[in-house]
């Protein structure tokens, strides 16, 4: 019997599409978002390096909220990780979405990032 993939091995497969193109170097690390029902992460890669430079979350202590899993906490979430990056001296990033749709969380991480300073 064929079964149908769930959500999540459809999300991985674009994903992996996706970052045939995305590379993060030193100098332009590439900052991937993951979302799950509870929670958001973001993490500042270094590819070249195979290195974590900074990364930030709902679990963080620094993010306390009623609710991790809205678009307020996204939106913490991306100051947080702006704020990190550009206190390790990186301002141009690479946007890797992880294979989810630019709309909702992903997006208003993204748009929080840009207006903490960061470049992408």
């Amino acid at each position: 019997m064929i079964t149908k993939p769930d959500r999540n091995d459809v999300r991985k497969r674009r994903h992996q599409r996706i970052r045939k193109s995305l590379f993060g170097t030193a100098e332009r690390p590439r900052l991937n978002v993951y979302r799950s029902n509870k929670h958001i992460y973001a993490q500042l890669i270094d590819d070249e390096n195979s290195v974590t430079l900074a990364s930030a979350s709902t679990v963080d202590k620094e993010v306390s909220l009623e609710s991790t899993s809205n678009t307020a906490a996204a939106e913490k979430v991306g100051e947080l990780i702006a704020k990190r990056a550009l206190d390790k001296g990186h301002k141009n990033v690479v946007f890797d979405r992880g294979g989810y749709l630019y709309h909702g969380r992903i997006k208003t991480l993204a748009d929080a990032a840009r207006e903490a300073g960061l470049e992408f």
